[in-house]
Formats: structure tokens, C-alpha cells, sequence
């Protein structure tokens, strides 16, 4: 009587037959898997395996969104099995940074943490990085970002590289100057005000986080199409392997337990 139904189902074996239909022809976005084009034969757990590039084995360590302490962890201790093995590390980044709030302080991120970044900083292996996503805080450095020196750091056309994403500087900020003046005038900031106070920051870091601004500035080795990765990866991963032989051994500094 309403009008809005679209199946009636007499019983519930009919429900069940109307579902069924309803499902199968529900128009999915296939997903793919962003290893298969790049690698010869992946073996992965998860994130994190070994496979060979152009023949020569590499250690892939890719990641889509923040860090846990868990996945800290189990990034050092795959990092330590490559540098025993004298096996190069490639990082792909996708990520938003550590993860925060009370249950991960509690749960250990920042010592889990440290210890992710330690074994990418201390590992004597040659390492390459692509940013296939976002690259946002300290998650940087704990997927060997620029600062920690790998051989070539490659950025796709959709990469994006700051502190933290605009739209959360742009609140941060926002937040802070309506605190202040609530304090000192005893009034919160008109929505007028806040949209001044957000959309040049937003506007900045939509600016400064390109990856045009970037690579301009020579803080990468340059924009690549994600059809030529497996390609720039593999002449990367040959001049590696041209250089001294072995990969000198790494010395890991001391992980908190």
C-alpha cells in the first residue's frame, strides 16, 4: 500500500530466492591486486612477503591506511629477516600515519612504533619507496620515506605528501582560534570565520602536498605512471644488485620490549 516495496515474498524460502537475485546482479567494482602487475611470482602475507623483480628477489612491505602497533611489529621483524638474507626492501605507502587515541597509547603504538622506524632506519639493505596514496606523518618515516635515504622514492600522479591531511589542519586550527577566543571574548567564531581560518590552510595544503610541488623541489626521483612501476622498479632493483656485493650487514640498535 505504500508504494515502496520492491519484491513481496510470500514465504521465506521466496525471500530468500528474491535476495539471491538481488544480490547477482549488483553492479561490484571488481577489485584487483596491486602486486600481480608489479612482481614475478608474489608469495605475500598480507601486507608484507617476498617475491622476484626481473628475477632478483626484493621484500615487499605495502600498507593502505594508518599503522597499528601489531603491524608496527610485524613490519620490524619482516625488515630484520631481509637484512639477515642480504634481500633489498621496497615500501609501497598508502598511509594516514600511526594510530592514536587512549587504547593505542595503551596498547603500546608509540614503543611499536619506534621499533618499525629503528629497523627502516637502521637497514643497510638498499630500500625503494613508491607512494601510491597518501604519506602523511610519522607513517612517513616508518614506510622509509625520504629521510631515511632509499635508493630512488617514486610518487604516483594521485600521491599526496604533508603533515597531515588538509582537512584535518584546517579543523586542528580551527578548533584552536575558536578555544582562544572563547577564553579571551567569551564567544565562539561565527561559521564565516571558521571558513576563513580553513580554506586557505586547506588550500595550502592541497598546494604543498602535490606531488608536482614535490618532485619540483627534488624531494623525490620523480613522478611515475603506475603502468611503468614494475619497469622503473626493475632497473632500479638491477643497479642495486650492480653495486658491491654482498649488501653490508645491519646493526639494529636496541628494540624496547
Amino acid at each position: 500500500q505504500s508504494g515502496v516495496t520492491d519484491h513481496y515474498a510470500v514465504n521465506d524460502k521466496h525471500a530468500l530466492l528474491l535476495a539471491r537475485e538481488v544480490i547477482a546482479g549488483l553492479n561490484r567494482v571488481k577489485q584487483y591486486d596491486l602486486m600481480l602487475p608489479l612482481v614475478d611470482f608474489p608469495c605475500l602475507l598480507v601486507a608484507l612477503g617476498f617475491a622476484h623483480l626481473w628475477g632478483l628477489p626484493i621484500g615487499i612491505l605495502g600498507n593502505n591506511g594508518v599503522l597499528f602497533a601489531d603491524s608496527a611489529v610485524k613490519g620490524a621483524h619482516f625488515i630484520e629477516l631481509c637484512c639477515q638474507r642480504r634481500i633489498p626492501l621496497l615500501f609501497l605507502q598508502n598511509i594516514t600515519g600511526f594510530m592514536v587515541g587512549r587504547e593505542a597509547e595503551a596498547g603500546g603504538i608509540a614503543k611499536h612504533g619506534a621499533k618499525l622506524v629503528t629497523a627502516v632506519s637502521c637497514a643497510q639493505v638498499p630500500k625503494f619507496t613508491v607512494i601510491i596514496g597518501g604519506s602523511y606523518g610519522a607513517g612517513n618515516y616508518g614506510m622509509a620515506g625520504r629521510a631515511f635515504s632509499p635508493r630512488f622514492l617514486f610518487l604516483w600522479p594521485n600521491a599526496r605528501i604533508s603533515v597531515m591531511g588538509g582537512e584535518q589542519a584546517a579543523n586542528v586550527l580551527a578548533q584552536v582560534q575558536s578555544e582562544q577566543k572563547l577564553r579571551t571574548e567569551n564567544r565562539e567564531l561565527t561559521e564565516e570565520e571558521v571558513q576563513r581560518i580553513r580554506v586557505p590552510v586547506m588550500e595550502k595544503y592541497e598546494r604543498e602536498g602535490h606531488p608536482y610541488y614535490s618532485t619540483a623541489r627534488l624531494w623525490d626521483d620523480g613522478i611515475i605512471s603506475p603502468v611503468d612501476t614494475r619497469t622503473v622498479l626493475g632497473l632500479g632493483l638491477s643497479a642495486s644488485y650492480n653495486a658491491p656485493q654482498p649488501f653490508p650487514s645491519t646493526r639494529f640498535g636496541v628494540f624496547r620490549m
